[in-house]
């Protein structure tokens, strides 16, 4: 079959290319899929970087790349089954990650077929097409885990979403909406269009407008873009308010070469307890099955509009992750196959 393969870290043009490779097998509660489409997004830059150093660490490997395909995402056909495989056959369309665990690692998904565990697929509804199913697991995973506990979005809730017009803050933008929130989402000028044909209630520019000098206060400040300051929101949270940072690290821009941007998140799980507008720390996360059946759920009642960008063919994986870094997609990029 054709992948991409990475034989060492570095920049994608740098360290991707295509080749013919042997097809997968799969373990008895794999499936194999033939990927349809798949996506680029800031964890895959990750592990084909290896920056920070720490996504080593995590699984990736230390001086190259443990799994030499990339990938994550996919939608696709199934065309085998382990043997302890029940939920999914031969013929179905499914969508999902290829790994239940830490997304810091090559996955396998930037290629005709991808060996994935049964607990990571979803059945695609019919009314999304392979494209759109793509774009959502990992950019859903995000959002919906860090829309948890203290940061649950309620009826009424005023929410505003920084960086709302990429994947994950798109997704988060429509669950917020699905859930009875007020959305202001933040943004550039050239994706607030687009963030008000998906339900924001407001939208601003970052470039013309600071919020965090206006009179507006709100239930939950979800900092996508992780550009803000705790302090500066603090002057435009509710009493209760609650502040979530995902962690964008800019594609090496932001966050130290060697960690990252985990010292900073540290600093904010030690605030927590002390700080009424931190998340309660917990470690008790859904785990992906549970997400990929709620993303599964939102999309087949129209909850959840991927949103697509623009589309590359597999052979041109490098030239997609150089147009991510660029940031300047309207929701995903997206690999046709």
């Amino acid at each position: 079959m054709k992948a991409i393969v990475q034989t060492r870290y570095g920049e994608p043009q740098d360290v991707l290319e295509l080749r013919e490779i042997d097809t997968p097998e799969i373990g008895n509660d794999e499936v194999l899929v033939r990927v349809r489409a798949t996506s680029v997004h800031a964890d895959v830059w990750h592990v084909v970087s290896g920056r920070p150093i720490l996504v080593r660490l995590m699984g990736a490997g230390l001086f190259r790349p443990k799994d030499p395909v990339p990938g994550t995402d996919l939608a696709g056909v199934v065309e085998s089954v382990g043997k302890d495989v029940n939920r999914f056959k031969v013929g179905d369309a499914v969508f999902g990650e290829s790994h239940m665990k830490m997304q810091w690692r090559n996955g396998g998904t930037f290629a005709e077929c991808a060996a994935v565990p049964e607990g990571a697929l979803e059945l695609k509804p019919e009314n999304v097409s392979f494209e759109q199913a793509a774009s959502v697991p990992t950019s859903g995973y995000i959002a919906l885990i860090n829309l948890i506990g203290s940061a649950e979005v309620q009826p009424g809730h005023r929410v505003l979403i920084n960086g709302a017009g990429g994947g994950v803050g798109s997704i988060a933008l429509q669950v917020a909406k699905a859930r009875g929130a007020t959305v202001t989402a933040v943004d550039r000028a050239d994706k607030l269009e687009m963030l008000r044909s998906l339900g924001a209630d407001q939208v601003i520019d970052y470039c013309q407008e600071d919020f965090t000098r206006g009179a507006e206060r709100y239930d939950l400040i979800f900092d996508v873009a992780s550009t803000l300051s705790l302090k500066d929101c603090k002057r435009v949270l509710s009493p209760t308010g609650t502040y979530v940072i995902i962690g964008h690290e800019h594609y090496g821009a932001a966050g130290g070469r060697l960690l990252g941007s985990l010292p900073h998140f540290f600093k904010l799980m030690a605030l927590a307890p002390f700080d009424r507008h931190l998340p309660a720390l917990s470690f008790s996360v859904p785990g992906k099955t549970e997400i990929m059946t709620e993303l599964m759920e939102l999309l087949e009642a129209g909850k959840i509009t991927p949103v697509i960008d623009r589309t590359f063919p597999l052979s041109e994986v490098p030239e997609a992750m150089r147009y991510l870094q660029g940031g300047h997609a309207r929701g995903k990029i997206v690999i046709t196959i």
